[in-house]
């Protein structure tokens, strides 16, 4: 299960570059014809979001390797990485070059033609960036079982993948909304600086999403534990162990989206031999597994019964 939820990751990565190649390559065709500031930000926005999604789906393929001497516990954390390469590139391409192309407009405002081509683009941009959207809310729908709010599923997701893809794909949307009234503003009202101002407010909902993906990844590649329902769950398996008296550590540690470590310091009955509790930690081990298709490694340190 654990794997069929990285490809259906896979999925919607690959679902968001196929969109954002093809809105790069209208947008920057517009912008040729219109000469207007807020779509050239837009194209560049599109355009970073496919070189986003190739290095997303880089990390994902590295991400799965197996484990080997040099990774004994796998890949699986190296999609954090390109995940937080993912960000900065967002930052300073998109967000940063939007906002420096507004600024320039603002002070060099230039008049607009052809604005009925900008809104045919941003149109047509509108309903790609919407299904590609529609496809990551799916997914997060399927896994989140009706239990989270996207707002909440953000917070909590480690599936660095999924949820920048989402953050993307909704910040186009409104970015979209940004251009729009940029070139209503300055096409047909006259307002030379709007579509300065619509490529800056682009930009800054640009930096505003690097900086969420940012932390949230910071946070992951420094050792990020399960989900509160997962150790919940976890804990729950040793904590109703018949055999177990107390338990000093329960860790827990994402090794990746689809892999999670689980570490306990446990104390065993007195009574028990060294065999029943290798046996109850075995058991234990599996039963622990079992809460979660995403646990693949379980350590369980005994105390007690097992002390020579």
């Amino acid at each position: 299960m654990a794997e069929a939820k990285q490809r259906s990751s896979y999925r919607v990565i690959l679902a968001a570059l196929a969109t954002n190649l093809a809105i790069a390559a209208i947008k920057f065709a517009a912008y040729a014809l219109t000469h207007s500031s807020a779509m050239l930000s837009e194209a560049a926005h599109s355009l970073v979001d496919s070189i986003d999604q190739v290095l997303l789906v880089v990390g994902e393929r590295r991400g799965r390797r197996e484990a080997d001497d040099s990774h004994p516990l796998g890949y699986g954390m190296e999609i954090y990485f390109w995940s937080f390469v993912v960000a900065v590139m967002v930052f300073a391409l998109g967000g940063g070059a939007a906002i420096i192309e507004g600024v320039q407009r603002i002070r060099h405002p230039e008049p607009l033609s052809h604005p009925w081509i900008n809104f045919l683009v941003l149109g047509l941009s509108a309903a790609l960036d919407g299904a590609s959207f529609v496809v990551g809310v799916r997914e997060f729908r399927r896994i989140s079982r009706g239990r989270l709010n996207l707002v909440e599923f953000l917070g909590v997701s480690k599936d660095p993948p999924l949820f920048a893809t989402l953050i993307e794909d909704a910040a186009a949307l409104i970015g979209l909304g940004f251009a729009a009234a940029g070139v209503t503003a300055t096409a047909y009202f006259g307002v030379a600086w709007a579509d300065g101002a619509a490529s800056i407010a682009i930009g800054v909902l640009l930096v505003l999403g690097a900086i969420f993906i940012a932390n949230e990844t910071r946070s992951l590649i420094a050792g990020e534990a399960a989900a509160t329902p997962v150790v919940e769950a976890a804990r729950a398996v040793v904590e109703g162990e018949a055999r177990v008296t107390r338990i000093d550590q329960f860790l827990t540690l994402h090794l990746g989206p689809a892999r999670i470590l689980v570490a306990a310091t446990v104390h065993f009955r007195f009574d028990l031999d060294r065999a029943e509790v290798e046996t109850a930690v075995t058991n234990l081990c599996a039963e622990i597994r079992g809460t979660d298709p995403r646990i693949h490694d379980v350590f369980i340190r005994a105390m007690g019964g097992c002390d020579p």
